[in-house]
């Protein structure tokens, strides 16, 4: 290693490498190092040219700053410390390690058994000690240039009863789209290119939630079995855009994504991975925090510190109890969102974050950082509101400011449209935001994400088309993930030429798209599911980087019918403030007015009884939305007033004739849509007629609108 270079004792803050215009500090905490070496590498890579020691430690954070270094430069970390694993300590300096702060990060990870800081096969296991360098297989840390044109960007506080949700995976997205060249399919470019542009402008949808772009690792049986983490939630850089969704290899190229989206009108939305990270439990490599603190940041067991403490199912949980973990979660929250501009995160296996010793305790540390920080705050918070550990399903338990993906909204509207009974009364409940889960809390109805599918089990199509799952190509016996899928095959499973099944088929995706999108709370959609995608019944694809997750842009007829009427029912949602509101309803006589803001109906017309509730056979429900009963004001402060709005739903295997109701309202009702017949738009009914509500259908009527 010949190169030598000038090194000066340089600060602790700001931890990770600072290019500062003349040079390049570098700060990393390490509470129980003995000694830090700074390893440089040549442009390649994969040459270690410099092993510079850290000069000084000020609490607890090694720094150095080098008058010479420039953006470009590759680098890494080797701590030197004990290595007694029986008390929590995995110091092998023979293992090179990124920095937890790295903001970009270069080379794919081989897989080797120079990675592991044990003797691989040794009899003691991870009591061994490994001398083999890691350098040659490890991922390095660049130093990078922020400075970016951001122009007039601005963060673009779409409000959130406003807001329409389109979960995706960057490069499932736009790799098979036959409208970009080559080499921006399945890139951040290609995501925030005209032609996907124009695909989520005509859709509909106001933002995106990425699926992770933290640089991840792909688990070493994946690789070896060919396959890969797809799904990217085996993050180990939590500041690096992960450079295999890259088309430029930079950082700016991501930067470039969301100016284009904002200048759209679009959100980006981060599904971010903080609860563990890839290096897995006490048999996993040694790529980073295990080497750099072992015991600081990661939970161990308390009697046994040899081994991880799990509540995520992934072999280790990071220790929300350090303040340097809780400082490196912030300063990647504030990171994304002042220098690359994201609007909001979804926090994956968010209860783990609240544990502060075993219980979920709601009211923790992060999130009281997270509600004190003025930036933090003020972006868009979306927690999977559970883990695997004890206590941790916390459904409807977050504090306000933070909404929570909803699966009681998706399971009672799977097992309702499959045609179980008894659920018309958690039907009510679900439609309208789930007061019974957030109003108590002084939470609004957007504290509900709403959806049918997301990335983990079925798309809509196989929802409606598998009883089973089929995860052959996962090459795990069909074992891995779930068995309660709530879904319903319509009588044949998998593809079928029948017309009577795929008839039933498409009214079924139309009802519950339809359901959805006219929901009370933040409708989330899937990827793909306004155009028919299908992972043919693998519902655990998270291995499966091909066609099995990648979006077809070949479309057929029948694609482009389901995303027209995708398209048209979030132009209703819209169009209605009546069917997004802030405030939940009230069930209350409207103030002169003589009726609620909200009546429930039988298929008599008539308001629903208390027995009638708790009916097991009920499988139908009409809603009355008024259209004077709204809390919102416009933005001069006026009351909005919207069309009244009749809702009939059923899941019954027959025709039910409903009556439209008679109220204290004038005018015919106009049917805006059915999803058993697109023709009846546009047909009137009066008062005291009968809608002939078809099997398992959807229907919407509008009453004109009232005088202001």
């Amino acid at each position: 290693m010949p190169q030598k270079y000038a090194v000066w004792l340089g600060t602790p803050y700001p931890l990770g490498a600072t290019w500062d215009g003349l040079g390049v500090n570098f700060a990393l905490f390490s509470e129980r190092a003995e000694k830090v070496e700074l390893c440089l590498f040549d442009e390649s890579g994969q040459n270690e040219v410099a092993r510079i020691p850290m000069p000084d430690q000020t609490d607890q954070i090694w720094h150095a700053y080098l008058p010479e270094a420039r953006p470009g430069l590759k680098y890494a970390y080797r701590v030197y410390g004990p290595y007694k694993p029986e008390e929590g300590q995995r110091f092998n300096p023979n293992k090179l390690l990124l920095d937890p702060y790295a903001k970009a990060i270069v080379g794919e990870l081989k897989w080797d058994d120079a990675h592991f800081a044990y003797k691989v096969g040794d009899p003691q296991e991870d009591l061994s000690f490994d001398e083999r360098d890691s350098a040659p297989f490890t991922p390095k840390g660049v130093v990078v240039e922020q400075a970016f044109s951001w122009g007039k960007d601005t963060k673009l506080d779409i409000p959130w009863h406003e807001t329409i949700i389109y979960e995706m995976h960057v490069k499932g997205f736009s790799k098979l789209n036959a409208q970009l060249p080559e080499e921006l399919r399945g890139t951040y470019a290609g995501l925030g290119s005209e032609p996907a542009i124009d695909y989520f402008k005509r859709l509909g949808v106001t933002s995106l939630e990425l699926m992770p772009v933290h640089t991840s690792v792909d688990d070493r049986y994946l690789v070896e079995k060919g396959l890969r983490n797809y799904w990217g939630y085996n993050s180990i850089g939590f500041f690096a855009p992960n450079m295999r969704y890259g088309a430029t290899g930079q950082i700016a190229e991501f930067k470039t994504m969301v100016k284009a989206l904002h200048a759209a009108g679009i959100e980006v939305i981060l599904d971010v991975v903080y609860n563990h990270t890839a290096e897995g439990n006490h048999l996993g490599p040694t790529l980073s925090f295990k080497g750099i603190d072992n015991a600081a940041y990661y939970r161990l067991v308390d009697d046994d510190p040899r081994h991880y403490m799990d509540y995520t199912g992934c072999g280790n949980s990071l220790n929300m109890d350090h303040p340097r973990v809780l400082q490196l979660i912030m300063d990647s929250l504030r990171y994304w969102i002042a220098e690359m501009h994201v609007d909001g995160f979804r926090f994956d296996l968010a209860s783990t974050l609240a544990r502060e010793l075993h219980e979920v305790n709601r009211l923790g540390s992060f999130f009281d950082i997270i509600c004190q920080d003025p930036v933090i705050s003020q972006a868009k918070l979306i927690a999977e509101p559970w883990d695997l550990g004890e206590g941790g399903y916390q459904v409807g338990q977050f504090p306000p400011g933070w909404a929570e993906w909803n699966d009681k909204y998706r399971d009672c509207m799977r097992r309702y449209w499959k045609g179980d009974g008894g659920l018309v009364g958690e039907l009510a409940y679900r439609l309208t935001g789930s007061s019974d889960l957030y109003a108590l809390s002084g939470r609004r109805p957007v504290a509900s994400i709403n959806f049918i599918t997301a990335h983990d089990g079925f798309t809509l199509n196989d929802l409606v088309s598998y009883n089973e799952k089929h995860n052959e190509a996962n090459l795990e016996d069909n074992k891995d993930g779930s068995d309660n899928n709530l879904s319903w095959n319509c009588g044949a499973e998998g593809p079928s030429d029948a017309p009577e099944v795929n008839e039933l088929r498409a009214r079924q995706k139309r009802n519950f798209l339809a359901t959805l999108m006219l929901s009370q709370g933040v409708p989330m959609l899937l990827m793909g599911d306004e155009v028919n995608r299908s992972q043919m019944g693998n519902n655990n694809a998270y291995c499966q980087d091909n066609e099995i997750t990648w979006m077809r842009w070949d479309f057929k007829p029948e694609d482009r019918e389901l995303f027209k009427f995708v398209r048209d029912i979030i132009a209703l949602r819209k169009a209605h403030p009546i069917l997004h509101r802030a405030h939940f309803f009230l069930g209350r006589p409207i103030h002169g007015m003589g009726i609620k803001d909200l009546l429930w109906l039988n298929p008599s017309g008539q308001e629903m009884s208390d027995e009638e509730w708790e009916q097991a056979f009920a499988r139908s429900l009409g809603v009355f939305f008024s259209g004077s009963g709204l809390t919102e004001t416009d933005e001069r402060g006026h009351p909005l007033v919207d069309d009244n709005m009749l809702i009939l739903l059923s899941s019954h295997h027959e025709e039910i004739p409903f009556k439209i109701p008679e109220l204290p309202i004038e005018g015919s009702w106009e049917v805006a849509f059915d999803t058993s017949d697109p023709k009846r738009k546009g047909s009137w009914f009066a008062p005291g007629d009968e809608y002939p509500l078809a099997n398992r259908s959807f229907a919407v009527l509008l009453n004109a609108r009232p005088e202001e």
